[in-house]
This record gives C-alpha cells, structure tokens and sequence, in this order.
C-alpha cells in the first residue's frame, strides 16, 4: 500500500509580520478623527506618557478614500465595496431583500444588502449630534454618499434615518421583537431595530444602502497564538485574548493599553470604534450561546447587571471620542458584547442587542453608577473594559 505524505501548510503570525505585501481581505477603514480630546474638551496632541496619549487621532491606518464611478455607484478604495450613492425612499426590510433581487446599478445586477460590518465600514466619527440638524454633521462622507435626515414635518426626529442590513439580531430586543441591526449615520450608532413596529404592528421602514464587491470583507480570520493574544489574518490585527477583569474610565484605559507588555510586544494601543467593532461575532449573544457576541477563541469576563443578575458581559472602550449632546466630547464610544440593556416601563431588558456601539460619560463618580439614561434607559458603566489591540505588520 502506498504512503501517503501530507503536507500542511500554515501561515503564522510571524509570517505576516516579515511579509508587507500581505493582501488583508477585511482592512478596517480609520474613524477619520484627527482632533484630540481629554474628557471634557479638545486639546493639543498628548506626547507619550501624559495624559490621553493613545487616542484615535493619535493613530491613523488605513484613511478613507473613495472614489465617484460618475454612474451612481461610489468605490471604497480601502475596502473594495462599491456602494449605491443615493438611498431613495425608505422601506421595509423585507421589501428591501426583495428590491434587492432585481437590482440593477451602474451596469452590475449583482447587488446584496450589506452586513452590519459592511455597513459599519462607512462610519466616519468626525460628525456630530446637536440640538437641530443644521448644527449637527453626519457621520458619513456627505461628499460622495446621499445622506437623508428625518422628515420633522411628519413627526420624526431628523435622527430617524436609519440604514437596514442583512444582519438579524440572534437574540430579540424590548419585549421579544424579532431584531434587525442597523446603523445611524445622523447620530452615529449601531443598534437591532425591531421588523415589526410594537405599537401599530406595521413594518418598520428605514434606508437601504445596497453594496456589491469583495464578499469577504466582515469576515474574520482567527488565529490562537498560544501567547495570550489572537491574529486575525483577515484584517491584521492582533488582539489581546482577555480582558484584565478591571473596569476603568476612559482615560485610564487609554494609559493602560498604551503600557500593555504582552506576548514580547509594547505597541499595544486602545482599539477604535471600528476596530473593536471588527471582532463581534454577530451569531452569538448572551441570551441565545450562553456567551458574549465573541469568537470562542476570545475570553471576556463575566459581570453581573445593575439589577445583580449574572450572564451579562462588560461594555468596552474604544479610544474614539462619540461627539454628542450639550457637553459633546465628554463622551467615548463603547462596543456591547453582552446585552445592550436598558430600563424601560420598569424593567431591566435587552434594548439595543448584543454587537450595538453606544457612548458613555468618560468618567464619573464611581458611586452613581450604573445609572439609566435616554429614552431607551441605557445602562451606563462609564467604568468600561479594555481588550488592546495591535498591527500585525
């Protein structure tokens, strides 16, 4: 009988970090901040070793960069998705995955509706919420993309101009609703928006940006370095595999991130908004897996709620400052890997969904929190935790 020799190849870390010209099928395009900010205002560029060094700005990889295709398409020069630039009327998500069937564009019928890190792709943290729409700016590149508000003249907030896409909620959100994710571009948020509107039983209708091109993008590639940190060799980035079990605020999880020593490497850093936003594992959720929405690679601690009930997972800092309300940069964006709670009609449930991106207060007095705010009453840490990340190249 004949031996039979099998070779197996395998791409280690080293690898990629010795060979530049590695092609990343998921590159995370930068938030595009490039002002810096302490916890209640802006402020010159920190150096090393004082005070909110390793912010966003700070940092600068992969910068947006589109181009108009001149046929109502626009290409992402980072990603290689090519988008539909105006959004039209809003619909329904079902319509929507009709609509999208037939699709025709720019010479291309090979349209989908995107995934929520397909969508996410496009967030600029460069806008802003204020008290009217004409103060506020977008969170997305107005200068190729049609952005709509919401229509005040039919009772919406200009904040309701929501974006669908093809990424359901595994679990369900207020009072079991079925739950799609979508991303707010006018206030710069994910959350899982209910199919079905719970107070007329009519379908929700929201925007629809249609995408086509490189179907891996979203898709993560996890490696286990044995060394307490986790390659993902799709978007090259190495992360930390588990938090410390601390809560910090914000400016103390930029400080610790940026002395991290783990695995031989220093140049740890706070990830921001999108990075973090890359490893949520949208098939899980503490309700459905029994776990954080988060590859089983990784560890995440597990913490009781406000209301001492255990199963739900930390909120995690990003190093990207959420500009927001009357004290705007008083606030830093958070990833969700446990449920995005929220006290509503006296009780404590899953508003938002596990993978939603929201802000918190900076810092705070330890003793007034959690505490509920906005309308949906979301839970507020504010001692949020850390999971660093690094380039592999």
């Amino acid at each position: 009988m004949p031996l039979l020799i099998l070779l197996f190849s395998y791409c280690s870390t080293d690898d990629r970090e010795n060979n530049p010209a590695t092609i990343y099928t998921y590159k995370i395009v930068d938030t595009g901040v490039k002002t810096f900010y302490d916890n209640d205002s802006e402020i010159d560029p920190p150096a090393a070793g004082e005070a909110f060094f390793g912010q966003d700005a700070g940092y600068g990889f992969n910068p947006p960069s589109y181009t108009d295709n001149g046929n109502g398409t626009i290409k992402d020069d980072v990603t290689g998705l090519t988008w539909q630039q105006d959004m039209g009327e809003k619909m329904s998500w079902d319509e929507a995955m009709s609509k999208v069937g037939s699709y025709s564009l720019g010479g291309y019928d090979d349209w989908r509706v995107p995934t929520i890190k397909e969508l996410y792709s496009l967030i600029l943290f460069t806008g802003n919420v204020a008290r009217t729409a004409e103060e506020s700016e977008r969170f997305i590149d107005t200068e190729y993309f049609d952005q709509p508000l919401g229509d005040e003249s039919l009772g919406e907030r200009f904040i309701d101009a929501q974006t669908w896409t093809s990424t359901r909620y595994v679990g369900t959100t207020m009072n079991s609703d079925a739950t799609i994710f979508g991303v707010n571009f006018i206030d710069g948020r994910i959350k899982g928006y209910p199919e079905i509107r719970p107070s007329t039983g009519a379908a929700n209708k929201m925007y629809l940006r249609f995408v086509r091109g490189n179907t891996n993008y979203g898709k993560n590639s996890f490696i286990d370095n044995r060394d307490g940190t986790i390659s993902d060799l799709a978007t090259g980035l190495m992360w930390q595999l588990a938090d410390d079990g601390n809560s910090r605020n914000w400016e103390d999880a930029l400080g610790y991130a940026e002395n991290l020593e783990l695995a031989g490497y220093e140049n740890w850093r706070l990830p921001h908004a999108k990075e973090l936003q890359s490893i949520v594992d949208y098939s899980r959720a503490p309700a459905v897996t029994g776990s954080p929405a988060l590859d089983p690679l990784f560890h995440a601690s597990e913490i009781e709620d406000p209301e001492g009930q255990k199963g739900q997972y930390p909120y995690y800092w990003t190093s990207t400052t959420h500009l927001d309300g009357a004290d705007p940069e008083s606030a830093a964006v958070y990833i969700c890997f446990g449920k995005a709670q929220g006290y509503m009609h006296g009780k404590l449930m899953d508003v938002h969904g596990a993978g939603a991106q929201r802000s918190d207060p900076k810092d705070g007095n330890p003793g007034d929190y959690p505490s509920y705010w906005g309308p949906q009453g979301d839970v507020r840490y504010v001692f949020n935790y850390v999971r660093c990340v690094r380039n592999i190249d």
